[in-house]
């Protein structure tokens, strides 16, 4: 199980629990299993429709507040600095919290006044109801001149070994950042792939487990994983015990910058 300490910069916990796609009783259950299971970060969105649910789910843990890192992201059509901050007064609502850990941008638009969205969200920050700043789905250059408005922690991407960012990770590195890696298993492709079930059978790990363990022994990168099934959900928390060889970090490695994209 994961310990309360492992974290990213000393920032963000190594793994985190996904909610994409997951609402209703469903999401509330899937929540509150993943706290008791050890999991102290969880993510959802306003575009998720289930932010109230992911705050009963993180409510009936009894895990107190403080424990649990909390990101939540403002959708494209609020991406104005008063829809900022009337949307996140929104967000807080319905997750019954005085505050987040983390607040992004979900997606960036070809419209959008990025240095005035930030610093709206920086306010927040400086008001104390975000103790983060973030982006997601930014590419390098975008990135990059997001951490020169100011301090952004992070960039939520896609990073698998079929789909990998090694730009985007090379930026968070140079700069002290954090990639934060969405569907980190490619819905379950990862779990069929041969190379890493054979690497897995070295292990005694599945190939789901190595996928996750190559991704955050690449350094600066932490993952979201996302399951409804209880199985899969403590199989992805279980990848603390083992460390991936040179070797094998290279061989996936190879396979990945084969497939950046």
């Amino acid at each position: 199980m994961i310990s309360k300490e492992t974290k990213v910069l000393g920032k963000v916990p190594v793994i985190g629990f996904g909610t994409g796609e997951i609402t209703g009783h469903a999401c509330i259950k899937s929540v509150n299993d993943a706290l008791e299971l050890g999991y102290r970060h969880i993510d959802t969105a306003q575009r998720y429709d289930n932010e109230r649910e992911v705050g009963q789910g993180i409510k009936s843990s009894e895990i107190d507040r403080e424990e649990i890192f909390v990101t939540t992201k403002i959708s494209t059509e609020n991406l104005e600095p008063s829809k900022i901050r009337s949307s996140f007064q929104d967000s807080l609502k319905n997750l019954d919290m005085d505050y987040v850990d983390l607040l992004l941008i979900h997606w960036p638009t070809s419209d959008m006044d990025l240095k005035a969205c930030l610093e709206t969200m920086f306010g927040l920050r400086e008001e104390g109801y975000v103790k983060h700043v973030g982006v997601s789905n930014f590419n390098p250059d975008l990135f990059q001149e997001a951490i020169q408005i100011g301090p952004v922690l992070n960039n939520q991407i896609k990073f698998t070994p079929q789909h990998s960012h090694f730009e985007n990770l090379d930026v968070a590195k140079e700069n002290d950042k954090i990639i934060t890696a969405y569907s980190p298993l490619e819905k379950g492709d990862v779990a069929r792939d041969k190379t890493f079930k054979e690497i897995g059978d070295r292990y005694g790990k599945s190939a789901s487990q190595i996928s996750l363990r190559w991704l955050i022994q690449l350094g600066n990168i932490s993952v979201i994983p996302r399951s409804q099934n209880e199985y899969h959900r403590r199989e992805n928390l279980d990848i603390f015990d083992f460390e991936l060889s040179e070797h094998d970090m290279e061989t996936i490695e190879e396979i990945s910058v084969g497939q950046e994209v």
